[in-house]
């Protein structure tokens, strides 16, 4: 057996049935997602979960790039962004308002919508997508999307604490009926028993042996997903540089430094005078 990664989606096909799956288990990338973010538990819950099944979509893709999940609302809960690259380098973040009181997604987001993009190498512009939000469950509505995308049924289930965030992904493919007519079904019904503690403790194969005991299963190699996004300040300095002198120095005088947060890398980079003065001192001349 060989060693899981910390975090990681391993995928796997009932060969006999014709029904594919995942597993997802995000444990150093999750606890580093959450670092300083003090996040309410319902909007941390519904970031983790997200990000689990973003992980699960990324690796399934049959071209590789980057996919960005945005879940908005007039809820509470303004935003769930999630944002995977093909390397499986995961980062995402939350924004909410006011008071969480609610537990559910609809009860934090309110009336929302779900955007995919997705940025394929060699494409003029990044492929978007835009759904209302159907659904009281982030397992719900990815069930949904998955199943009006890839014209297949899909089932999801999904757990996170503050430790780790998990997912059982299956999704029947095309001529599945012809193999086993009731195979589906029987899957569905094995997998929909999965406990949360499961998920969220269980190895792939000891889970997988578990539910689908009598099933042929088999378990491709696990694929690691990272959190891995170190400062960028040259990134930001040009940014800088692209709003113009004028403005930033505004934001100096006002502020007495200029302070500019990374949201989704969750970096903060301050600038002060003598860093403004380096920034737009005009170029030596020889």
């Amino acid at each position: 057996m060989s060693t899981l990664p910390s975090s990681y989606v391993q995928r796997f096909l009932l060969e006999k049935l014709d029904i594919r799956g995942a597993v997802v288990r995000l444990d150093d990338v999750w606890k580093a997602m959450q670092v300083g973010r003090h996040y309410p538990a319902p909007v941390s819950r519904l970031l983790g979960e997200m990000s689990a099944v973003s992980a699960i979509i990324t690796g399934n893709l049959k071209q590789t790039g980057r996919l960005t999940f945005q879940v908005q609302g007039h809820g509470p809960l303004r935003l769930l962004v999630v944002d995977c690259n093909a390397e499986m380098n995961l980062r995402g973040y939350a924004k909410s308002e006011g008071e969480i009181t609610g537990d559910t997604l609809g009860e934090i987001v309110g009336d929302g919508r779900l955007q995919l993009s997705l940025d394929i190498q060699g494409m003029d512009q990044p492929y978007q997508s835009l759904v209302p939000l159907e659904g009281d469950s982030i397992a719900s509505v990815f069930s949904h999307y998955l199943e009006q995308s890839e014209q297949q049924p899909a089932g999801l289930w999904l757990a996170c604490d503050p430790s780790a965030s998990a997912a059982l992904f299956v999704q029947r493919l095309p001529g599945a009926d012809a193999k086993d007519e009731d195979g589906w079904s029987r899957i569905m019904q094995l997998a929909q028993t999965v406990r949360p503690d499961e998920l969220l403790t269980l190895s792939p194969e000891v889970l997988l042996g578990r539910l689908f005991a009598e099933e042929d299963v088999r378990i491709y190699p696990p694929r690691a997903v990272t959190h891995i996004w170190p400062p960028e300040p040259e990134k930001i300095a040009t940014m800088l540089q692209g709003l113009g002198e004028a403005e930033v120095r505004a934001v100096l005088a006002e502020q007495g430094e200029v302070l500019v947060h990374d949201e989704l890398s969750n970096h903060t980079y301050r600038f002060d005078e003598d860093d403004i003065d380096t920034l737009f001192q005009p170029p030596t001349l020889h």
